[in-house]
């Protein structure tokens, strides 16, 4: 009888032994520098189960024992569920911490920054490319529909729900402007003063002029003049989905279309691109300044004026530029001519506008 309890007493101490042993050993397993030997992004599929995120792991060189991995799946005192998605493995990561960043869920996130003045066209364009984004787009998106700005999203999102976003970034922007509008402003709707925000943006790229810009649009709309706007006219040649690639001509400006300017009264039919925040605001605040003309000024902004006379005179300070501009560019190009590989493509120069 004594014999027997020494053999149960035995097999329990090397029971108690290997179970030990075997969870020494497999702690630090799962504790241990992992074989990845650099930072990997590594897709977990939908519905993957242990048995296929072990396989899919191993395959990807992040870790070396399948089985343990799984194990611990299962034998988690907390389990949480694994959310698919792509994730961002570190180099040597362990299969503890493995476990610990899959059940996080913080997948990768990718981001599109969609530039202010771009049209809905383009913007959909980069959209149809991103390939970490999935399905067609179905949605009716119109011009000044989207707000510009950068959009975080992560691998398998659709494309019609990162642009859904994006529009209804654009509403909630346009409602909070609309609200805080300066008093008196001679637009009757939201759309109207999308609409300039979107001239205003094409106008000019210093944000110190956005507001001078929107006021001289105001102003003109308040004495009924026409917006002579160039933006408004290649809108109208081109309609947002290609650059014009050239100067305006005289056939141009005389252009038969909703959204020329020089030709119709007001505002055009609808927007030209997608405005920026910045832009919608100084449509909606413009800056108190009487000016109803503007004209590059050769560094890049643009000179006001209040009157005609002095508008002329802006205007022929822009042209003596150019024509200075064009000297300096034909004597760099003379010697440049005895040797055509030196040659390069002449910067081109803003509009005039009249």
């Amino acid at each position: 009888m004594l014999s027997y309890f020494r053999w149960v007493l035995f097999f329990i101490a090397l029971f108690a032994t290997v179970m030990g042993g075997t969870l020494y050993v497999g702690h630090a397993l799962m504790v241990a520098q992992g074989p990845l030997d650099k930072t990997k992004n590594i897709v977990i599929p939908r519905g993957a189960g242990p048995t296929t995120m072990s396989k899919l792991l191993q395959e990807e060189g992040t870790i070396a024992h399948p089985r343990l991995f799984r194990i611990a799946l299962m034998i988690d005192p907390s389990p949480k569920p694994i959310k698919a998605g792509e994730y961002e493995i570190p180099a040597h990561i362990s299969m503890l911490a493995l476990v610990d960043l899959l059940q996080s869920g913080k997948v990768v996130q990718r981001r599109l920054t969609v530039p202010e003045g771009t049209t809905t066209f383009e913007v959909m364009e980069m959209v149809r490319k991103t390939e970490a984004l999935t399905g067609e787009i179905t949605l009716d998106l119109k011009e000044g529909d989207l707000l510009p700005e950068t959009y975080f999203y992560s691998r398998d999102d659709t494309r019609d729900g990162l642009l859904m976003r994006m529009k209804e970034a654009m509403d909630k922007t346009l409602d909070e402007a609309w609200r805080k509008r300066a008093a008196g402003l001679p637009l009757p709707n939201k759309q109207a003063a999308l609409i300039l925000a979107s001239i205003v943006e094409k106008e000019t790229a210093v944000p110190a002029e956005r507001s001078r810009v929107a006021a001289v649009f105001i102003n003109r709309l308040r004495r009924r003049m026409k917006l002579e706007s160039d933006p408004t006219t290649i809108y109208g040649l081109t309609l947002g989905k290609a650059a014009l690639g050239r100067e305006l001509t005289r056939a141009d400006l005389q252009s038969n279309t909703p959204y020329n300017t020089y030709v119709i009264p007001g505002l055009p039919r609808g927007p030209i691109c997608n405005p920026g925040r910045a832009s919608i605001v100084a449509a909606l605040n413009p800056a108190r300044d009487r000016a109803i003309y503007f004209v590059a000024d050769g560094s890049g902004g643009h000179a006001f004026a209040n009157t005609l006379p002095e508008h002329n005179r802006n205007v022929e300070r822009w042209r003596q530029i150019q024509r200075e501009r064009a000297e300096a560019q034909s004597q760099q190009q003379t010697p440049a001519a005895q040797n055509p590989a030196s040659q390069i493509p002449a910067p081109q120069t803003p509009p005039v506008r009249q």
